[in-house]
C-alpha cells in the first residue's frame, strides 16, 4: 500500500450511482449541485451507493486512473464515507487516499477457455452442485495441500478481508501488512487446516480435483467463470485504484477497530 496527496479543491466530479431509490435521489441531489462532468474529464469519481455500487464503479472506470469517493446510499459501506451534500469539494480536497492492488485471476475450464479478471475483494472458488470440490492448493510452485475437501476456497486482498473473507472465519488484515488471506469454506477434509496468510507477492494455484464428478466455480468480485479445472490467482502491481476516505473515516482505523469488535 502507498499513500498519495489528495486532490485540490476538486470542480470536475463524476458521480456513480446505484440503480436503486436511494442512489437515484442522491445522484439528483448531487448533479443538481455540482453538475455531472464527463468521466473521462473527472478529478474525482464519486460512487453513490454501497460497497458494490463502489467496486463497480472501480472495475468500470480503474483505467482512467482517477481517484474514487464512496458515499453510502446501500446496505453496507465499509469502504464508503458517510453520506452527505454539503461541502462536498471541500470534504473531496481534505480527504487521505489509500492506493489498492487487486488480484488477477486466471481460469481454465474444461472447455480449455483461459479467462482472467480483476478482484479488489477477492477471488473465490465454490462447489456447483451437491458434492463437495476436491481442490489441490499450490502457493508458488509448491503444492502444499494436495486434497482439500470443502464447500470452497477464497483468496482476498486486505481491503476485501472485512467481506467474504471474515464470513468465512477468515482474519482481517490491516492494509500495510502486505499479505493475502488463504481461507477456505466450510473446510471437511483436513479438518483442523484454518487457512494461511501469505506474502503479497505469492502467486496461489489451484487444481479442481475430480471436475466432471464435483463441478466448481470461480468468482473474482463480478466475474464468475463455471466449470474451471485450473485456476491462478496473484497480486497485479500493474493495476492499482486510489480510494478517498474523510480523516475521520480512515480506512486503515476502521480495519484496525474490526478487529475489536464484540
Amino acid at each position: 500500500m502507498t499513500k498519495k496527496a489528495a486532490p485540490k479543491i476538486p470542480d470536475k466530479i463524476y458521480f456513480h450511482a446505484a440503480d436503486s431509490d436511494e442512489g437515484r435521489a442522491a445522484l439528483n441531489a448531487m448533479t443538481t449541485e455540482y453538475g455531472q462532468t464527463k468521466v473521462e474529464k473527472a478529478q474525482v469519481i464519486v460512487a453513490l451507493g454501497g460497497d458494490g455500487t463502489l467496486l463497480e464503479a472501480m472495475h468500470k472506470y480503474h483505467p482512467l486512473k482517477i481517484p474514487f469517493y464512496g458515499m453510502n446510499r446501500g446496505s453496507l459501506g465499509f469502504l464508503l464515507n458517510p453520506y452527505r451534500a454539503e461541502e462536498l469539494p471541500l470534504r473531496l480536497s481534505r480527504s487521505q487516499s489509500v492506493e489498492l492492488y487487486p488480484l488477477r485471476m486466471i481460469a481454465r475450464t474444461t472447455e480449455g477457455d483461459n479467462v482472467e479478471a480483476l478482484a479488489f475483494n477477492e477471488v473465490s472458488l465454490l462447489r456447483e452442485e451437491r458434492h463437495a470440490a476436491k481442490i489441490g492448493v499450490s502457493i508458488d510452485g509448491v503444492e502444499r495441500l494436495p486434497e482439500l475437501v470443502c464447500d470452497g476456497i477464497l483468496v482476498s486482498t486486505p481491503a476485501g478481508s472485512t467481506a467474504y473473507n471474515l464470513s468465512a472465519h477468515g482474519p482481517i488484515i490491516p492494509l500495510s501488512a502486505n499479505v493475502l488471506a488463504l481461507t477456505p469454506i466450510s473446510a471437511f477434509r483436513p479438518r483442523r487446516w484454518r487457512g494461511a496468510l501469505l506474502p503479497h507477492k505469492t502467486p496461489v494455484r489451484f487444481e479442481i480435483l475430480e471436475a466432471s464428478k464435483r463441478p466448481v466455480s470461480a468468482t473474482a468480485d463480478f466475474t464468475e467463470v463455471r466449470h474451471v479445472i485450473q485456476v491462478d490467482v496473484h497480486e497485479s502491481r500493474s493495476v492499482s485504484v486510489t480510494l478517498l476516505f474523510d480523516p475521520d473515516h480512515n480506512l486503515e482505523e476502521r480495519i484496525l477497530k474490526e478487529q475489536f469488535l464484540p
